[in-house]
């Protein structure tokens, strides 16, 4: 290794230069992504490895089961209209559930009171199998493509060199990032605390497919809505007052709602659109930075969730329950969301070397229906997945011998098409400040005011380049908004040397100056 080349070139792990690490090479510039995409696959296959055993990333969680009934309509329709998922078809069909809440970013023992998006990824055990929907309490997300995922949450992570979260970092990622805006604004309002996970909406955050019998697709987005226990946000200031008396705050009050019997409902909401580029929108519908109006798209009601057991064994079902977003059933699919398809290959990647091979044999994760398949070994195997009847000694397909065969086809297969060059671009339609506009001026007056002053309290350890570019993205987005930060910003004391957040050097300050001397012992 040449240790003095003072060449600042990226490159991977090979040793290849990197002339594009913004996107990943898509059939066009809105997908779908292709397996040969070498840089993205090394990047977050490694990302996926970066922990042991603790998950990377929604590390520190809580899990209740449950059940789904559905509706059997979507609004008032039929929804065999739109999808032949066949959790969905009948009406009070139930479908057994697990739920595992998390915060994002922060590790294990973390206090759930820090400002981060909320995991709410929920397990459908169904007759064809298991659905994964997994998704975030916030609608929408920081980045458009899989490649930088990796980037973002090391940015958001604490500095390798001294182990302490410091804004400057996650700043520094967002300010070259614009499309982060739109969620920033959400993150640093009283939204990006919620005042625990009963009280808390949930998203899918990716656009979907829903497919009909005759395999017709349509887009979707879905959201939970918490129903009886309603829905409320912290602000900074009532977090800190919680964090002093529980760091685990959200964890008791699930476990004790559910012991009481007081058990937490959602109702399952999707919107839909036609399955196209739709041109007349000023935002491409693929892009998880941005909300679908739901004025002009209406969230329909398709069931309810309802929680009502406690895990028996924390390690057993909440640390080793393992979710994926390609985890899905008959009747729906993926759109070709590249954040989507990125994290697809990712989770089910994580789970396998976080849990071990065959995690999908332990019983949190495994399905409640038959399991056939000619997969075998790995580690901690503990039972053979083989139909009655099938011949042991056909462990592959096709065999005219007594081995498994192909099931039959559903309905019509879904088939979209594509005419376009395999590229690595942008979304045509980035419109990174118009939402983050719209949804700035949305809010009420306090939650702007906790908005300004969490972002001034986190921008003033940054450096002023990184605080310029902020504020112009701000300013992009409302120019009331980018004033008051500005404002806000100037009034703040500045913070020439830091190790961290303000918040986090005045812990350590004062707790240098509390406290009684004594001698040894």
């Amino acid at each position: 290794m040449d240790m003095d080349n003072q060449d600042m070139t990226l490159t991977n792990r090979q040793g290849h230069p990197i002339s594009d690490n913004q996107n990943i090479r898509t059939v066009g510039n809105r997908g779908p992504s292709t397996l040969e995409n070498y840089h993205y696959i090394e990047k977050i296959s490694h990302f996926d490895r970066e922990r042991i055993p603790e998950r990377v990333v929604h590390a520190r969680g809580a899990g209740a089961h449950g059940y789904f009934e559905a509706y059997g309509k979507v609004g008032n329709e039929p929804v065999a209209n739109y999808t032949r998922a066949k959790l969905f078809q009948e009406a009070g069909k139930q479908t057994p559930v697990f739920v595992r809440f998390s915060t994002v970013v922060h590790g294990g023992h973390s206090p759930e009171t820090l400002r981060d998006p909320r995991g709410f990824a929920t397990k459908f055990y169904t007759e064809d199998g298991n659905w994964d929907l997994v998704g975030n309490n916030l609608k929408i997300f920081f980045i458009r493509d899989p490649l930088k995922f990796p980037d973002m949450v090391h940015a958001f992570k604490p500095d390798p060199v001294t182990n302490l979260s410091n804004p400057e970092r996650m700043f520094d990622f967002v300010s070259n990032t614009p499309e982060a805006t739109h969620m920033i604004t959400f993150l640093f309002s009283p939204w990006g605390i919620p005042a625990n996970y009963r009280q808390m909406q949930g998203s899918g955050v990716n656009t979907y497919k829903w497919v009909n019998q005759a395999g017709e697709a349509v887009l979707v987005k879905y959201h939970w809505q918490p129903l009886k226990q309603g829905m409320k946000n912290l602000t900074q200031q009532e977090a800190e007052r919680i964090q002093a008396k529980n760091a685990s705050h959200a964890t008791q009050d699930l476990y004790e709602a559910i012991e009481r019997g007081d058990y937490p409902e959602w109702e399952l909401c999707v919107q839909i659109l036609s399955d196209d580029e739709h041109p007349e929108l000023d935002f491409d519908p693929l892009d998880p930075t941005k909300l679908w109006d739901h004025e002009q798209f209406p969230f329909l009601p398709v069931g309810k969730m309802v929680l009502n057991r406690n895990p028996e064994n924390y390690f057993a079902e909440v640390e080793q329950s393992a979710f994926g977003t390609g985890v899905l059933v008959d009747g729906l699919d993926f759109s070709d969301d590249k954040l989507l398809q990125g994290r697809t290959f990712s989770y089910s990647d994580t789970q396998r070397h976080r849990v071990g091979t065959n995690y999908l044999q332990l019983p949190i994760n495994a399905p409640r229906t038959r399991i056939a398949t000619n997969q075998r070994d790995g580690q901690m195997a503990f039972v053979v997945d083989k139909a009655p009847g099938q011949n042991p000694h056909v462990n592959y397909e096709p065999s005219s011998l007594g081995g498994l065969k192909e099931a039959a086809p559903s309905g019509k297969e879904h088939e979209p098409a594509y005419q376009a060059k395999l590229v690595r671009e942008k979304l045509s339609r980035t419109n990174d400040f118009g939402q983050a506009g719209d949804t700035y001026r949305s809010f009420e007056e306090w939650v702007r005011e906790d908005l300004i002053l969490n972002l001034a309290e986190a921008l003033k350890v940054c450096k002023p380049h990184i605080q310029e570019k902020m504020l112009t993205h701000f300013t992009n987005a409302d120019q009331d908004y980018g004033k008051r930060v500005s404002e806000a910003l100037a009034r703040a004391k500045a913070t020439s040397e830091h190790l961290g957040s303000s918040s986090n050097k005045e812990g350590a300050e004062l707790a240098e100056q509390a406290g009684k001397r004594s001698d040894g012992y």
